[in-house]
């Protein structure tokens, strides 16, 4: 009789309807605990950050690649987000403020590639080359090293693509060639941190829950409206630049999502706190999750200005990638977050 009354009253609350998202987690020992969007605090709002008030969101997607799978329900508490990606002009200002010297400036330690101590390597970063031959990109997915980057002696955040190549003109340009281990200095001199990537999709989604794109459901380019700097033509060797940019654009130069925030699709790519599994999201907590608890290579999100739809989507919300943390290139730089009062 137990059994059958167990089972009746599971029938009625199957039959219930679905909670709608919301703030409210179960979780072990039934202890109930809250995640309660919060109005922005009292007094002035730091420096160019926007006000991200925290609550419940479907993270991931169920038509993405396996990493993004399965979408699943997390809370995250309310933060401070830079309304921008960090910009040339203010990486400049930590510099000169710090000495700090990025690790794409730094000399190369030998043993790192399985030379002899006594070999020099000049530093070195990875530069985009739209000037190779036709690729096939129907090649496994999983292959290391795509033959559209090049290793350049001399490329860093100040010089992007080579000696050659400069910043000049371009305060307002995020900076790149930025690894991990740079973001994190940055963070740490200017009194914030990285973002978790928890934070950075519900921060991106700018409320909207499980849409396609940061701005809803609209495709990039329909009736000749870009809503981000993606690629567009035939990658890597065409780019007919429909969207007013062939490399990074100035930041804002695009709508802001529902926070207030620029430029959380498209380029350039934003790191974030947690160590990258592609099979976390089957264990994430549900409640401000941090990513594993180690790895060897840490989340990148939003994409770049050479995501292009025929190859790569990785500038949606939910999609992920990740870079070792000692590694650069012209198309990777970060934004802050700072944590609520």
């Amino acid at each position: 009789m137990g059994i059958l009354l167990i089972g009746i009253i599971g029938g009625i609350l199957a039959m219930l309807p679905t909670p709608p998202v919301g703030n409210t987690e179960t979780i072990g020992g039934g202890e109930i605990r809250e995640i309660k969007p919060r109005s922005q605090p009292d007094g002035v709002a730091p420096d160019g950050m926007v006000w991200i008030p925290g609550g419940r969101f479907v993270m991931g997607s169920s038509d993405g690649p396996a990493d993004e799978q399965p979408p699943h329900p997390v809370s995250v508490s309310a933060f401070w987000m830079d309304r921008t990606e960090v910009t040339n002009a203010q990486f400049r200002k930590f510099v000169e403020a710090t000495g700090y010297q990025t690790v794409a400036e730094r000399p190369v330690d030998p043993a790192q590639y399985g030379l002899p101590p006594a070999e020099k390597i000049p530093p070195f970063s990875a530069v985009f080359d739209a000037a190779i031959p036709e690729v096939d990109l129907r090649r496994p997915a999983d292959e290391p090293h795509p033959p559209w980057w090049k290793r350049v002696n001399g490329a860093c955040w100040r010089h992007p693509e080579g000696p050659n190549s400069s910043i000049e003109g371009k305060d307002n340009h995020p900076v790149v060639q930025i690894a991990y281990l740079d973001a994190l200095a940055y963070c740490k001199w200017a009194g914030k941190r990285l973002p978790t990537e928890a934070e950075w999709e519900f921060a991106a989604r700018g409320g909207l829950d499980q849409k396609t794109y940061v701005w809803g459901d609209v495709q990039p380019g329909a009736d000749g409206v870009w809503q981000a700097n993606i690629w567009q033509g035939k990658f890597p060797r065409e780019n007919a630049i429909s969207d007013g940019f062939r490399g990074s654009a100035p930041v804002a130069s695009f709508a802001a999502n529902g926070y207030g925030l620029f430029d959380m699709s498209g380029n350039v790519w934003e790191w974030c706190e947690d160590w990258y599994d592609p099979n976390y999201y089957r264990i994430s907590t549900s409640i401000n999750p941090i990513g594993p608890m180690d790895g060897t290579t840490r989340v990148m999100r939003g994409g770049s200005f050479l995501c292009a739809d025929i190859y790569c989507r990785r500038y949606l919300p939910a999609a992920r990638h990740a870079n070792d943390p000692d590694s650069a290139a012209n198309h990777i730089g970060f934004r802050c977050v700072k944590d609520a009062p």
